[in-house]
């Protein structure tokens, strides 16, 4: 080396050691880097893919149709046409794990790649120990060896052909392929985050009757549990409050001397042993991939009479199962009810994200005004029907409120939690609903359609309508939906009556407004913002007919 290279090398080191000290960059672990993750914005909770917020309009495929490529390949367009930017595919332990130890993720990598090719997002479903309380996803070396990898027993004492969480050596084989699965996402996908959330099982609920269980069920209630209710006791949700409360509040003890001999003592013995045993394969899936993980609960969102929902997810023991499994980020509602309103509601109770992993559209709400409400009023973090790829076209409410929704992403994301967005799920015969968003309060009330639905008629006669309204402005509003008129009154001191200064209908096109008409008088009714439903023209299967604009901008003004 001459004397000036060994001159200029110095200078270099020199100066790079500078720069070191100067500006220090520590190197960030994977769950420091923009993985996706969960983050809290006022009430609301969000998901932030690729450092921004996501909303999730997705559909959850068939359950078996993620495990044949050719299969699936049929099915990419229908599910493109839908209009969704996510999709809920299961991932099968008997599929990924033929031979204990032994793993194929040939099938997963063309599930990821095919997402990508289609510009999609995906939540993996794991289906592990059990799907809808069932173990018929666990691989034959597990079925087969039925002494190792103890089942669940029967009042009588017969085995039933799914596995007990009350063996250590079940749980940790799913917890094994878990972390396994998880590891490979991060190794295959860890910088282009195709996969951003996963779900741990499916489903699960039943009364496990084995020795096992009936030990279990005769010992003292876990001091772990004991600490988590007295810690949380003036917050519980009331319907667990109330059974410990009317047990005596009891602080140690036996199941049913701390929650007495019930069937909820039933309940939440099982929701302990279910939620310590996913708590467990949850976290040796995110010590290998930190992203959110979830649960999901049987297709009612709360319980009814007759129905056997021990140990599931269910709202009444959100906090066995925050306990027994810290590191689940959501617990989610199938909803298959009619009584929509009522289940978002239950499963946003102690802070819980909305996230709806299936659902269906029966009446009287369709896909479309679901939509709505959810990410509207419960500030929901996604949305899937089930059985997205089935239909034999997509459905039309579904596209069209996923349309509105994808265009009013960023407005929805910026007002999350603030008080400054809400939604309207209301019925034909329902009054006038009232709710506040920012500094007004808005009267929103029911349109009667002039036209008669096609027949067969549902039951009740006319189909729920919907909105989603927004105030970006001290008298600004954004509001789209169906079936319904919105009335303005204020909530500042100020002139008392509030009268509509402009409306016009348009739509967003690369997050800029493009106005379409000016609306007045028919369109506008008695100082009133209108939103056209469906039925005007049943012809046209589009949420908000053929001749309307899908979103409304309307500035207001006082008088006196």
């Amino acid at each position: 080396m001459n004397p000036r290279s060994s001159i200029n090398f110095l200078l270099l080191w020199f100066l790079s050691g500078i720069t070191c000290f100067a500006q220090p960059s520590p190197v960030k672990n994977q769950s420091e880097m923009d993985i996706p993750h969960l983050r809290k914005q006022g009430t609301a909770t969000q998901l932030i893919v690729d450092d921004k917020p996501f909303l999730m309009l997705a559909g959850e495929l068939g359950n078996n149709t993620s495990t044949n490529l050719d299969y699936l390949n049929l099915a990419w367009p229908k599910i493109v046409d839908t209009k969704l930017n996510s999709v809920l595919a299961a991932v099968s332990w008997a599929q990924i794990e033929p031979e204990e130890g032994k793993f194929d993720f040939r099938v997963l990598d063309g599930v990821i790649d095919g997402a990508r090719q289609n510009n999609l997002r995906l939540a993996l479903l794991w289906f592990g120990s059990w799907k809808n309380g069932h173990s018929t996803y666990a691989p034959n070396w597990v079925k087969k060896d039925y002494k190792r990898f103890s089942r669940v027993k029967n009042i009588d004492g017969g085995s039933i052909e799914v596995l007990t969480p009350f063996s250590n050596e079940n749980r940790d084989a799913d917890a094994r392929a878990f972390a396994a699965l998880m590891k490979h996402v991060k190794e295959v996908d860890g910088q282009k985050h195709t996969v951003i959330m996963v779900q741990v099982e499916n489903e699960i609920f039943g009364r496990d009757r084995s020795a096992l269980a009936t030990k279990a069920f005769q010992e003292q209630v876990p001091g772990t549990l004991m600490n988590y209710l007295k810690k949380h006791k003036e917050i519980l949700i009331p319907e667990l409050r109330a059974v410990w409360e009317n047990a005596g509040f009891k602080t140690s003890g036996t199941w049913e001397e701390v929650f007495g001999k019930s069937v909820a003592a039933d309940e939440i013995f099982m929701a302990w042993h279910f939620s310590s045993y996913v708590g467990r394969i949850a976290g040796m899936g995110k010590a290998e991939y930190p992203i959110p993980l979830f649960i999901n609960s049987w297709g009612w969102a709360f319980p009814k009479e007759g129905q056997n929902t021990n140990g599931a997810p269910m709202s009444d023991v959100f906090d066995i199962w925050k306990a027994g499994a810290p590191q689940i980020d959501i617990i989610c509602p199938d909803i298959y009810d009619a009584d929509f309103a009522k289940s978002c509601e239950l499963y946003t109770r102690s802070g819980n994200p909305l996230l709806i992993p299936e659902t269906r559209g029966f009446p009287p709400n369709n896909l479309g005004v679901r939509v709505l409400y959810a990410f509207g009023r419960h500030d929901a973090i996604g949305f899937s029907p089930m059985g997205i790829e089935r239909p034999a076209i997509p459905d039309p409410y579904l596209v069209s409120a996923y349309e509105v929704i994808k265009q009013l992403a960023p407005m929805i994301s910026a007002h999350q939690g603030d008080g400054t967005m809400t939604g309207v799920l209301i019925g034909a015969n329902d009054k006038a609903q009232t709710v506040k968003v920012g500094d007004y309060t808005l009267e929103v009330s029911y349109i009667q359609p002039r036209v008669q639905p096609p027949a067969p008629k549902p039951e009740p006669p006319f189909p729920n309508a919907a909105a989603i309204i927004i105030q970006t402005g001290p008298e600004e509003f954004y509001a789209a939906g169906t079936g319904v008129t919105v009335k303005f009154m204020p909530n500042l001191p100020g002139p008392p009556n509030v009268g509509l200064a402009t409306v016009e209908e348009g739509v967003f096109e690369d997050g800029k407004w493009v106005p379409g008409r000016l609306l007045a008088g028919d369109d506008t009714g008695d100082n009133s913002l209108i939103l056209p439903r469906l039925f005007e023209d049943p012809d046209h299967p589009s949420l908000f007919g053929p001749s309307q604009r899908d979103i409304q901008r309307v500035t207001l003004y006082r008088y006196e």
